[in-house]
C-alpha cells in the first residue's frame, strides 16, 4: 500500500516518445526515452554543467561536472528518463527514480512509487518545453505501467506548481519549504 496519498482518478493519457514537436520559439524539439544510459549521459552532463546554479531546487541538479556526472550515473539505471534535444544538444531531462531502498526488489513498477524530478536549460524555459517534457514522461511512464508518480517543489515555486496542476498532479502535503504533489497515472 501507497505511503502518500494520490489522487482516485488516473490523470492522461500523455503522449509517449519519441515525437517532435515545435516549441513556442519555433524550435524542433525531440522528445526520446532512450534505453541506454550511454545514449544521452554525456549530452545531460553537458547541459547540466551550463545550468544556472540559481535555478536548483533541494540541491540538485548538483555543480560541477564530476558531481553532475556522479549524480547521473547513480540514478541512470534504475531511473526512467526522458530527454529534450535541440539539434545535436539536450536542452531537457525528464527522470522518474524509484521510491524504493533496494531497486533490485522491483518486480512491477506498479508496487512502488516514483519521484520526479525535471530540468530544463534556462535559454529554453518559457517556451513549452517544460509542459511537453513532463508530459512525454508521465506517457513513457504509463506505457511501462508505472501508476504513481510523486514530486516535491518549493512552494514559492509557482510556475512549477502551475504546471503540475496542468498536467494533473494534486497536492498531497506541505511542509515548511516544500509542497508534496502526486499523479496517478
Amino acid at each position: 500500500m501507497a505511503a502518500r496519498q494520490y489522487p482516485d482518478e488516473p490523470a492522461g493519457p500523455f503522449p509517449a516518445p519519441p515525437t517532435t514537436n515545435e516549441d513556442g520559439a519555433d524550435r524542433q524539439i525531440v522528445f526520446r526515452a532512450p534505453d541506454d544510459v550511454t545514449e544521452w549521459l554525456e549530452d545531460a552532463v553537458d547541459m547540466y554543467v551550463q545550468f544556472d546554479p540559481t535555478d536548483r531546487a533541494q540541491g540538485i541538479p548538483p555543480t560541477g561536472e564530476d558531481r553532475i556526472r556522479n549524480w547521473l550515473e547513480t540514478i541512470a539505471e534504475e531511473s526512467v528518463n526522458v530527454i529534450a534535444r535541440h539539434d545535436d544538444d539536450v536542452v531537457g531531462h525528464a527522470t522518474l527514480v524509484p521510491d524504493t531502498n533496494d531497486p533490485s526488489s522491483i518486480e512491477d513498477n506498479a508496487d512502488i512509487e516514483w519521484e520526479l524530478a525535471i530540468f530544463v536549460l534556462q535559454d529554453y524555459q518559457r517556451a513549452g518545453i517544460g509542459t511537453m517534457l513532463l508530459e512525454h514522461l508521465l506517457g513513457h511512464a504509463s506505457e511501462i505501467d508505472i501508476e504513481r508518480v510523486w514530486l516535491t517543489v518549493e512552494r514559492w515555486n509557482n510556475p512549477a506548481i502551475a504546471l503540475y496542476e496542468r498536467v494533473g498532479f494534486e497536492s498531497t502535503g506541505t511542509e515548511s519549504f516544500e509542497q508534496e504533489m502526486a499523479i496517478r497515472l
